[in-house]
């Protein structure tokens, strides 16, 4: 719809187109297709309130983890001994043809880190419930990377109600995965709760705002996704 046009329907009216669009967008942050990295959330039994559900308070956490595993995790890459031609000695090097998959390598020492990141924002929306002993899956995506501070966009899947819990070993809980995954399948495709957070990464030693690395931008920027799918 035109700007102009908007202007000129009554404000009644256009609440209700503005509510409507904001209904949509909601409703788009609870598919899968909207996050880049996934990563299963064992439960715990202190995370239950008196109701038997999972505190909203707690909901923080969860998300508060995957953002660090991900800003957190170093790269993996696979060293593989390789002949020299010339004393046909050994060395330890890269294998050329791995495509690391991980992610941005933060280091969090307030002292040793040559940056650190301030969580200045935070919002959670609770559509339906989880509770121990149930191991959903967070999501996590990237909405904008600016020069010293990241945006993202955050989800809790639980898993579908089946007899069998969903399949999930120390690599999924070490490594988590991204979209695409078969794994996603033992998860709902509505997410219980969606979120949104704000980091601004400053200079350790002085607190001011600092320009984000070019490598760690990079891993930041794969996991951009579209609002609407």
């Amino acid at each position: 719809m035109a700007s102009w046009v908007f202007r000129l329907l009554p404000k009644n009216i256009r609440f209700l187109a503005t509510s409507s669009e904001n209904q949509r967008a909601e409703g788009c942050l609870r598919h899968h297709e909207a996050y880049g990295y996934f990563l299963p959330i064992q439960t715990r039994w202190q995370d239950n309130d008196q109701y038997g559900h999972v505190n909203n308070a707690v909901y923080y956490s969860y998300f508060d983890t995957i953002i660090n595993h991900y800003l957190i995790s170093q790269t993996s890459y696979l060293w593989i001994a390789k002949e020299n031609p010339d004393d046909h000695t050994y060395i330890m090097c890269l294998h050329p043809h791995h495509n690391p998959m991980r992610y941005c390598g933060l280091k969090t020492g307030l002292l040793t880190s040559p940056m650190v990141g301030f969580m200045v924002t935070n919002q959670c929306t609770f559509h339906t419930p989880v509770g121990f002993p149930q191991v959903p899956v967070a999501a996590l995506a990237v909405e904008k990377v600016g020069h010293s501070s990241v945006h993202y966009r955050l989800a809790l899947f639980p898993p579908k109600p089946t007899k069998e819990p969903p399949s999930v070993d120390h690599h999924d809980l070490s490594d988590g995965f991204f979209f695409g995954h078969p794994k996603l399948g033992q998860y709902d495709a509505l997410a219980c709760t969606t979120g949104s957070s704000v980091h601004v990464f400053v200079n350790p030693a002085t607190s001011k705002p600092m320009g984000l690395p070019e490598d760690f931008r990079r891993g930041l920027l794969r996991l951009m996704r579209p609002v609407s799918m």
